[in-house]
């Protein structure tokens, strides 16, 4: 019994091989094959090398010793991430539970019964007891997967699996990103605050000389308003900024599921060095290292399994009880020679009408890889277009940060001046309140460009793939004895 129970089981694994998972082919990338070109990407032609942005470790990427700390605490305590960590051991738990279907499950069972029949019942006229006890080893109800539905299910189980994997690393990456992006935030809205600061307390200082000029009689009624408008106009940006910098706190607290470091650098982080170059490689190179991509191409092939598990669900479905152990009329003889026992009992079942239930479940299953496949595409069009547009903002906020700061050298002089011909009596205080108000608004423009050229850098880094290694690693070919 034992040798025809082991030789079926080596028959249905060697039978199971057979598959009906139709052949997987990977989509073509439905993008161009080179990035866009044209005066906005003239700075990247070059930026094609053979280094990975996905190689390049976010410690190498941020250069700034505080935004790195504040990533290390996001990615210890981020509950999404978190999640994104359990979601991972779930699908592996979900994998192995379906992995177990594929053998059988064997079991030792006893039981034992004791029954007494009254004389009118038992053929005897007499009143009788009897008893029946037996221990079996065996297994019940074992699919034997001749045509592959438990493997096409299995697979399916182990490309979720995958999914989830990269749905991990997309998820850190992500993170990493908004932690950068929520820290430049935080460091220009406390730059234009402190701006508005400056410029309040500048229009404040004009207002009292303005005043003290209109009770001598020298400045106007009209100009005294104007230079009121100018301070009440710079206490509402005080009032917007400060509300605006306390929101950033509390943003970028959350994505480090923890407190807010108070020793953060306050405001003078833009005007550093903070980020390292990010090479952009080719497109093709897209489809490796970009976690949501890989992840879109494991739920293809997940869906590409289910296809044959719904094949062959048409086909018979063969499954095995069976069990060998002892029986005996009384507890004392089980175990007694001559009591051993056995049961081999296989069964088939062939669909015949099912109401288009099968061939429901398979069109449904054709029709879920098609929306997988359309699902991949937009992932790579997505991905693509994320590079292209971090592309083309790389050489034209370098352009745009060096035509501001143009601006506010020219603004500053014309500020100097009209302050100068107006205290002179030479220009009305509306063209110094012009001159002012174009300073202040140059400024504040120069700090928004610069915190849009560094987290274009951040989503252009987040693009290509980069965010998942903690440092750069070097792979070297191990020495020869």
């Amino acid at each position: 019994m034992r040798q025809s129970l082991l030789s079926l089981a080596v028959a249905s694994v060697l039978l199971g091989g057979c598959s009906m998972i139709p052949d997987y082919q990977r989509p073509d990338a439905p993008v161009d094959g080179a990035w866009p070109q044209g005066a906005a990407y003239t700075a990247n032609a070059a930026a094609q090398t053979d280094v990975s942005a996905a190689a390049l470790g976010w410690r190498e990427f941020f250069r700034d010793p505080a935004l790195q700390q504040l990533v290390e605490v996001a990615l210890s305590n981020n509950r999404d991430l978190r999640i994104a960590a359990l979601n991972v051991d779930a699908y592996r738990a979900q994998h192995r539970i379906q992995r177990s279907e594929l053998f059988p499950s064997i079991a030792a069972a006893g039981d034992g019964t004791r029954q007494r029949l009254p004389g009118d019942l038992s053929s005897s006229g007499e009143p009788t007891t009897s008893g029946q006890y037996s221990a079996t080893l065996g297994t019940s109800a074992w699919e034997i997967d001749f045509f592959g539905r438990l493997r096409s299910l299995d697979e399916q189980a182990l490309q979720l699996y995958f999914a989830s994997e990269e749905a991990q690393r997309s998820t850190q990456i992500s993170l990493v990103a908004s932690v950068a992006n929520a820290y430049l935030t935080l460091q220009a809205d406390q730059q234009l605050l402190q701006l508005t600061r400056d410029t309040l307390e500048t229009y404040r200082k004009s207002y009292a000389l303005t005043e003290r000029s209109f009770n001598v009689g020298v400045a106007d009624a009209l100009s005294l308003s104007q230079a009121r408008t100018s301070v009440q106009s710079a206490e509402v940006s005080l009032a917007q900024y400060s509300r605006l910098v306390a929101q950033d706190r509390n943003a970028l607290a959350l994505l480090l599921g923890n407190g807010v470091p108070a020793s953060l650098p306050q405001g003078e982080v833009l005007n550093a060095d903070l980020l390292a170059e990010v090479p952009a490689g080719l497109p093709s190179e897209l489809l490796q290292r970009r976690p949501d991509v890989v992840q879109a191409e494991h739920q293809l092939q997940a869906a590409n399994a289910s296809i044959g598990a719904a094949r062959a669900a048409f086909f018979p479905n063969i499954s095995l009880t069976a069990n060998a152990g002892s029986a005996s009329s009384e507890l004392s003889g089980l175990f007694d020679g001559g009591s051993g026992s056995w049961l081999f009992q296989p069964s088939i079942n062939l669909p015949i009408f099912t109401a288009g239930r099968l061939k429901a479940n398979l069109d449904y299953a054709e029709v879920q890889k098609n929306i997988q496949v359309a699902s991949y595409e937009k992932a790579i069009q997505t991905a693509f277009q994320e590079v292209a547009d971090g592309l083309a903002a790389r050489t034209t906020y370098e352009e745009q940060l060096t035509a501001q700061r143009a601006l506010v050298g020219t603004s500053e002089e014309y500020y100097r001046l009209a302050e100068r011909r107006f205290r002179t009596g030479v220009d009305s205080y509306l063209t110094l309140l012009d001159a002012q108000r174009q300073l202040f608004s140059a400024k504040q423009q120069l700090i928004g460009d610069r915190l849009n050229q560094l987290t274009s850098e951040v989503n252009l880094y987040k693009a290509l793939g980069g965010g998942w290694h903690e440092q750069t690693t070097l792979a070297a070919a191990p020495a020869a004895d």
